[in-house]
């Protein structure tokens, strides 16, 4: 009869362990798919810019179902050199931000890029 009980208990424990296992490994699987969204949608939005529409300094914000996104364009500090130069164009950085909460937590993603644009 003890050979059973221990039988039982060291099945329990065993069980107890995998289903520990299982549900550590859906909760990064789920992780990983938010993860893959946001950068998806930060990619898109970084190869929109300057395609979409002019190039300029400034901000531009929306959503995309739980996701937010925000782009930033700021001229990158040359010290006037494309002044001096006259150069017909200015460079650009490029900022995008996805953010969005999972599992009672704020995730985010940063994307940054150089871009090569028209003088303002």
């Amino acid at each position: 009869m003890i050979e059973v009980l221990v039988a039982f208990v060291v099945l329990s424990v065993t069980l107890a362990v995998i289903l520990q296992i299982f549900t550590g490994g859906m909760r990064n699987a789920r992780l990983a798919d938010g993860y893959s969204r946001a950068v998806f949608l930060a990619e898109s939005k970084l190869a929109a810019a300057g395609v979409e529409r002019p190039l300029m300094a400034g901000d531009d914000v929306g959503q995309m179902v739980d996701m937010q996104w925000q782009v930033n364009v700021l001229p990158v500090d040359d010290g006037g050199a494309a002044d001096r130069l006259l150069l017909p164009s200015r460079l650009y950085q490029v900022r995008v931000r996805v953010e969005w909460h999972e599992d009672g937590r704020a995730r985010q993603v940063v994307l940054d890029s150089m871009r090569l644009g028209p003088r303002q």
